[in-house]
């Protein structure tokens, strides 16, 4: 598995190299900026990008997510000291092509994020976990006027379940759940489920923790 580096820091650089070459049959580059880690991604097939966002030439998120959207075969690691509540709860939304990792996780919490990056999985440390289960919930109304039902049924929407499911659990029938999923999605002006889970996240209609598990 190709690692790629993209950290202008030496230290952090360094020690990070050494827990990837742990990985069996790991190979390493280096990348200094976000061109030279576009150039690299366009001439290479599955790779893992571990990255230092604060300290990397990423304008903010969105440029970390359009890369992504560019080189979907690629799996991705953030790491720094300290990521805002709004950044982890949009990552999280994005899906399971990222990692997030602190500069103070354990060496077994990063061998272990590398790992399941390798498998195509997520992985989320502990500091971070326990920074989205202590983010406290918006005030939905302020954003947009949703119903109980509705914040209800985008709930089970958000948690992967079908409307077919969604409407067992609620004793309606699939024609009424159905209505409420179009409206909902209508209001929130989102076309598919994903868009709506990754506005529950970031409205806090949801536990994060019931997403990522």
């Amino acid at each position: 598995m190709l690692f790629i580096l993209a950290d202008n820091q030496d230290i952090s650089r360094i020690g990070m190299e050494t827990v990837c070459k742990k990985i069996p049959e790991a190979e390493i580059r280096f990348v200094s900026g976000k061109t030279q880690l576009v150039s690299v991604l366009q001439h290479v097939g599955e790779a893992v990008v571990v990255v230092d966002y604060a300290l990397f030439d990423f304008e903010d998120i969105n440029a970390v997510t359009v890369t992504h959207l560019r080189f979907p075969q690629v799996q991705w690691v953030l790491f720094s000291d300290e990521l805002a509540d709004d950044f982890v709860r949009q990552i999280v939304a994005e899906g399971g092509s990222f990692s997030i990792v602190s500069k103070n996780s354990s060496i077994n919490e990063i061998e272990e994020a590398l790992r399941l990056a390798i498998r195509h999985e997520r992985y989320l440390c502990r500091l971070t976990t326990e920074q989205l289960l202590s983010l406290s919930s918006h005030d939905v109304s302020s954003l947009v006027a949703l119903t109980k039902t509705e914040i209800e049924i985008l709930k089970g929407i958000a948690a992967g379940k079908t409307t077919k499911e969604i409407a067992a659990e609620r004793c309606s029938s699939f024609h009424t759940v159905n209505t409420h999923r179009k409206n909902i999605f209508r209001k929130l002006d989102v076309n598919t489920a994903y868009e709506a889970t990754k506005y529950a996240l970031r409205a806090g209609l949801m536990d994060a923790s019931d997403y990522y598990i």
